[in-house]
């Protein structure tokens, strides 16, 4: 593809006035010296050397300094054809350094996000080999032990229940890592509807019920609510994002402990919904960080309650792609809030 350039002549113009000025005054001041002064001369003179002057600075530039320039802009053209490009080249310096510091500028933030993506990619990858790994291992040793010969039924059947477990973190892992790539690709297909939000904690309370009574955890509404609270989103990802809530209130929480809902009324069309717990806690150093994909608190903890440690980053995907706002606020050994904003429907 030829390159345009857009000559400029500000060079030829200013140094053919300079020439043009000292010739025609030394020219003067040799006639007043040794001849009769003439203005006539001295005006034919200058035009006479500022018109050479100008085209040969011109011609110099544009065979000597122009060949020059576009050779730049080539071997940077090779790099970025869409801006370079589609622009014609200017042979002013001054456009041409600013052009060239901004490409050099923009090329610089490009490889700086190149580094922090291929970052973003080795621990992304160290993650995912880690979480499945831990189970993978589980499994192949009960199997190995099975393979082996275990005449003890009983024991057998241990082996087996231990191995079924493995495998069923393994689907939940996997299953989060679709869910949290189809998120981070926009691909989150949202079947808006109404429904009513009391009904749907209730319901996430029943689900998680058994595993609230293994520390004796209490899940309870703040106050009851009598009348419905109907509101518009996808009732299913809101039920996933109760869920993450409340089990993560459960996994941190202490025994003996609460976890809390409330809903409140926010604006005209908008509520908020809170999950409180007195649990442990989060420092505040940790809360930029707690919707990171794998970022855990207490790694050795939470993974001992199981777990993928996405449960957090798909909250903040789902609740982002209702275009609402997640908020959480903590004090380390007093416990944690949640909360999420939603459209109320009248």
């Amino acid at each position: 593809m030829s390159l345009n350039f857009k000559k400029t002549y500000t060079f030829a113009v200013i140094s053919t006035l300079y020439i043009t000025l000292f010739s025609t005054g030394l020219v003067a001041v040799l006639l007043l010296l040794f001849a009769t002064f003439s203005w006539q001369f001295c005006l034919a003179f200058a035009v006479s050397i500022a018109i050479f002057s100008f085209f040969v600075l011109q011609y110099r530039v544009e065979h000597f300094i122009y060949r020059r320039v576009k050779k730049i802009y080539d071997d940077v053209s090779l790099l970025d054809s869409t801006t370079l490009r589609s622009q014609s080249i200017t042979t002013d310096m001054a456009t041409l350094t600013k052009e060239v510091k901004k490409f050099a500028t923009d090329k610089k933030l490009e490889i700086e996000n190149l580094k922090v993506r291929e970052e973003y990619r080795r621990e992304f990858m160290g993650n995912v080999s880690h979480e499945l790994k831990t189970p993978l291992f589980t499994v192949q040793g009960y199997i190995s032990t099975l393979v082996d010969g275990v005449k003890d039924k009983e024991q057998r059947n241990k082996y087996l229940q231990r191995a079924e477990k493995g495998v069923e973190r393994l689907i939940y892992i996997v299953e989060d890592l679709d869910m949290i790539s189809k998120l981070e690709m926009g691909d989150l297909n949202l079947d808006f509807s109404e429904f009513n939000i009391v009904e749907l904690i209730q319901n996430v309370f029943d689900l998680l019920e058994m595993k609230a009574d293994k520390k004796n955890i209490i899940l309870m509404f703040d106050r009851k609510y009598n009348k419905p609270i109907n509101v518009y989103g996808d009732q299913e990802k809101i039920q996933q994002v109760l869920t993450n809530l409340i089990m993560n209130s459960i996994k941190y929480g202490k025994e003996n402990g609460t976890t809390e809902v409330t809903i409140e009324d926010l604006v005209k069309n908008k509520i908020i919904v809170r999950v409180r717990d007195n649990g442990e806690g989060i420092e505040q150093h940790h809360i930029p960080r707690l919707f990171e994909r794998f970022f855990r608190v207490d790694k050795s903890g939470a993974r001992s309650e199981g777990g993928s440690g996405l449960g957090l980053s798909i909250v903040k995907h789902i609740i982002e792609g209702h275009k609402e706002k997640i908020y959480v606020e903590s004090e380390f050994g007093k416990g944690s809030e949640f909360s999420f904003t939603l459209e109320k429907k009248k």
